[in-house]
């Protein structure tokens, strides 16, 4: 099917005609207003008033190429190139996962019990591409934020946007399950760290296995749970007095990591529930 003229209206369509197989109706809406505000700086407001407005050639091509990509297989944060997280805008590419809701509910969590406090030291562990540490930063502005990441590419990222934010978090390599150790002591200490066994690669969604990097994904099958172990025994050694711990969790998991951190001595253990009804998120207190 070609587009019958070149307005948004006609756009909007071939965009739902194209993906009616693959996306739902409503993600088929989210889509083509993606593109569209992306290609053309539109706002809301804009598909009301300017909806029989015509679009060049060129950006006929534009959509067409964003839905072929769509249709196979790229993830649309892929293809649209960024995605919105915790009302900041990050560039979003294979060099790290793209940044899940659960993970904002996360932020969400540190930020509100921490807001009111300043000069708070905060680092995230495996960072990615900084969703975690820009957001909170974009918060709590008289705060130093970190990152650190095994991941040289995906530090790239994370940097890139930083920049393109303007939010002063500094990133750096570091491996988590090395003997290196930070010197620096942090209040908060947070981390949603690989927790899938490689042997259950192969009921991974097609999607997610071509796309996102098994690095952030993945983890042994001997102990899943070798991340949290090692954050566990490097928050004991580098909290502050009465500094926080918080993880992002599986749902099969919050007795095990509960477990391992009740080994450790940490006190106030706390799982919170995600919007879902799923046990997401553990804190806890040195």
């Amino acid at each position: 099917m070609f587009i019958k003229d070149n307005s948004i209206h006609s756009v909007i369509d071939y965009f739902e005609k194209k993906l009616s197989e693959t996306f739902s109706s409503r993600e088929i809406k989210l889509i083509a207003r993606s593109f569209i505000s992306k290609r053309l700086g539109w706002e809301t407001s804009d598909f009301i008033s300017r909806k029989e407005e015509k679009v060049s050639e060129s950006d006929l091509l534009f959509f067409r190429e964003k839905i072929k990509q769509l249709l196979s297989g790229v993830p649309f944060q892929y293809v649209l190139g960024e995605t919105f997280f915790y009302n900041i805008s990050l560039k979003t590419d294979k060099r790290a996962l793209i940044p899940r809701p659960e993970t904002e509910e996360l932020v969400d969590w540190i930020v509100n019990e921490h807001k009111d406090q300043k000069d708070l030291r905060i680092l995230d562990i495996g960072t990615g591409s900084g969703c975690i540490p820009l957001a909170i930063k974009s918060v709590m502005l008289k705060c130093q934020v970190a990152g650190v990441d095994v991941d040289s590419e995906a530090l790239t990222l994370a940097k890139e946007n930083a920049t393109s934010l303007n939010l002063d978090v500094e990133f750096f390599k570091h491996d988590i399950l090395s003997s290196d150790e930070l010197d620096k002591k942090w209040d908060i200490i947070v981390s949603n760290p690989p927790y899938i066994p490689i042997k259950e690669k192969s009921e991974m969604a097609k999607h997610v296995l071509e796309y996102e990097p098994e690095l952030a994904l993945f983890t042994t099958n001997e102990n899943p749970l070798v991340f949290y172990e090692k954050i566990a025994d490097f928050a004991a050694l580098k909290l502050s007095k009465e500094g926080w711990l918080y993880f992002e969790i599986h749902e099969s998991n919050a007795d095990k990591v509960v477990q391992l951190l009740e080994n450790r001595n940490f006190q106030a253990i706390t799982v919170k529930k995600d919007l879902q009804g799923k046990d997401r998120m553990i804190r806890c207190k040195r």
